[in-house]
């Protein structure tokens, strides 16, 4: 199974060695085009970006050589902000792919002790910043993002000490650090769609009798086969795949305010079922997050019910209200706020939980609610929407299914989008129809 990637010549996924090749092409990409805006924007002259190995700020890693697969030691990224772009440079032990060699991993003492070389490396830090004089130098202190926060304590104060007086211009780079996770270059977002098409793929093939055995086979099972499918491909998830089901005579659940389906997770699937995947896979140092939906046919049936077709046509309206609400320069509250009150207008009930994607599959960005946060997220809600961003737009509705006896269900969706100056797109289109299985 392969799709079509930025380049029609090659397919997601890629060899490692490719995907290294794309990556640090990208980095270098990102690099010239997007920091300098990024960095005007948040106001910061020099960004400093530090972390140990196995203990890497969040944003190092995107930092780093694909080859590197954790910071060496420690490891010191500077970014200065100058007429002529960013000048990136590592004051590192080892050379840094695209980064300018700051220092050579000289201590300048006698005896070249570990104490040594630690204090030389601070010391070049300080020299750099001497030079560069910066008015407002950017660090990985966040309140509201977890992934703008990556600085740690010793961290900190070793940076704090080494500056001595320019310590006083260190300020939080939360703005800079989220605008650079979610920025997606057009190269990323059309790798994106192949990724998107890619789980859509796998989906269709997990919902089909070349895996489902009505009777036999167990939500569980199919979770897993997922997982097994996406690593045999040359992908991983980066989360366990789930896959849940709602039947008649078995009520949703109450749980801190909202209904959740209650069907165990190793329940054999059966006759009448309604199935819901969630699912999210990683290439290329990107991931996906998406959910859909299938029906078990029961005997002489061709379609799902016209209660849960319904549900489901409800949830493509939410989705379209949603979409028509994420638009530049709305924070993630704004959005939600607006997008809920389409929906109540209209009648439907449910709510909206969507997020950034990109790096990270939670990505840093605008909180769009949460499943239990629907009168907004303090925060990371407040931050506005960019362009040149991706999304999963995940939201649910709950309906009462007639066939049911008028049971609730509560219908999920989540999709990939990108967001840029033309507009709303759906990265591999959505779910408007039910996948069906036969009954046996």
């Amino acid at each position: 199974m392969s799709l079509v990637a930025p380049d029609p010549t090659r397919t997601v996924p890629l060899p490692l060695r490719d995907q290294a090749d794309v990556r640090d092409r990208w980095l270098t990409q990102r690099l010239l085009d997007v920091l300098p805006g990024l960095m005007d924007r948040a106001g910061i002259d020099l960004w400093i970006v530090v972390g140990r190995e196995y203990n890497e700020d969040p944003v190092l890693a995107t930092l780093l050589p694909a080859t590197w697969l954790s910071a060496r030691r420690r490891t010191i990224l500077l970014l200065h902000r100058s007429d002529d772009g960013v000048t990136p440079a590592a004051v590192s032990r080892y050379p840094v792919g695209q980064f300018l060699p700051a220092w050579t991993g000289d201590t300048g003492d006698t005896g070249d002790t570990a104490d040594a070389g630690e204090r030389a490396q601070w010391a070049e830090v300080r020299r750099f910043v001497e030079q560069a004089g910066p008015r407002r130098i950017g660090i990985d202190v966040s309140e509201h993002f977890a992934l703008g926060d990556g600085l740690s304590h010793t961290e900190h104060r070793l940076l704090t000490e080494a500056l001595g007086p320019y310590a006083d211009r260190l300020v939080s780079a939360e703005q800079l650090a989220v605008g650079w996770l979610e920025t997606r270059l057009p190269e990323e977002i059309a790798a994106l769609r192949a990724m998107n098409r890619l789980a859509h793929e796998v989906i269709a093939e997990a919902f089909s009798p070349v895996v489902v055995t009505v009777g036999t086979t167990t939500a569980l099972d199919v979770a897993w086969w997922i997982r097994q499918r996406f690593h045999d491909l040359g992908v991983e998830p980066w989360f366990q795949p789930s896959v849940l089901l709602q039947r008649a005579g078995v009520p949703l659940v109450e749980d801190r305010g909202t209904l959740l389906p209650a069907v165990p997770y190793d329940a054999v699937v059966r006759p009448g079922d309604l199935l819901h995947c969630d699912v999210g896979l990683s290439s290329l140092g990107l991931r996906t997050d998406t959910q859909r939906n299938a029906y078990v046919l029961r005997p002489g049936e061709t379609a799902a019910p016209a209660g849960l077709r319904a549900a489901l046509a409800a949830a493509n309206r939410m989705q379209e209200l949603t979409a028509a609400a994420l638009v530049p320069g709305r924070t993630g509250n704004e959005v939600l706020s607006v997008a809920r009150a389409a929906a109540a207008a209209e009648g439907i009930d449910g709510d909206v939980y969507s997020h950034p994607i990109g790096y990270h599959g939670h990505g840093a960005g605008p909180a769009i609610g949460q499943w239990d946060q629907q009168e907004g997220v303090p925060g990371a809600g407040d931050h506005p929407v960019h362009a040149d961003t991706a999304y999963a737009l995940e939201l649910a509705v709950r309906r009462p299914v007639p066939e049911w006896d008028d049971q609730c269900v509560r219908l999920g969706l989540e999709e990939g989008v990108a967001l840029t100056a033309a507009g709303l797109e759906y990265l591999d289109g959505r779910q408007t129809e039910f996948i069906l299985l036969p009954a046996g």
